[in-house]
């Protein structure tokens, strides 16, 4: 009989961790989006964004960097809050962050900070990487691209 972990290959876990990271990556660019942009629409007739290599990966690099700050002011807020219910925090919403506890507000307030920071330390403006989070939702090429980026860009190179 076969133990649950050899259910799971290798190759299995690490294509699930490489899926959970890029889902995890999209909802936090997704976030930002919505905190960089005062009203961002999404219209279905609006021509496709052209967007090339470099800016691809100058987003995947920005979403990687972005991720253990979240998950840190995710944790710091949790704690502070306790066992209550973490509300939604967007950054351009003074209301989000109005409503959390002083220390938590701050510790939003700075996250938000770094984050756009991050976005333009790799090259691309707020309102690009807005532009490429909303094109995202849409365009199941420019996901994949983006995917495969991410993926390039997490694998460590391999040992001689």
């Amino acid at each position: 009989m076969k133990k649950i972990s050899d259910l799971f290959s290798r190759s299995s876990r690490k294509r699930i961790l490489y899926h959970s990271l890029f889902f995890g990556a999209i909802a936090t660019a997704s976030v930002i989006s919505q905190a960089f942009s005062p009203s961002s629409k999404a219209y279905g007739q609006t021509p496709a964004p052209i967007v090339d290599n470099t800016e691809i990966n100058s987003y995947a690099q920005a979403v990687l960097a972005m991720e253990p700050a979240r998950q840190n002011a995710f944790e710091e807020i949790k704690k502070l809050i306790g066992n209550g219910e973490i509300p939604k925090i967007v950054c351009n919403d003074s209301n989000s962050i109005n409503g959390l506890p002083r220390k938590a507000q701050d510790i939003a307030v700075n996250y938000c900070t770094r984050s756009q920071k991050i976005v333009e330390d790799n090259g691309l403006s707020i309102d690009q990487f807005n532009k490429i989070t909303i094109e995202l939702q849409n365009n199941n090429l420019l996901k994949r691209q983006v995917y495969n980026t991410l993926l390039r860009l997490q694998q460590t190179p391999e040992s001689p």
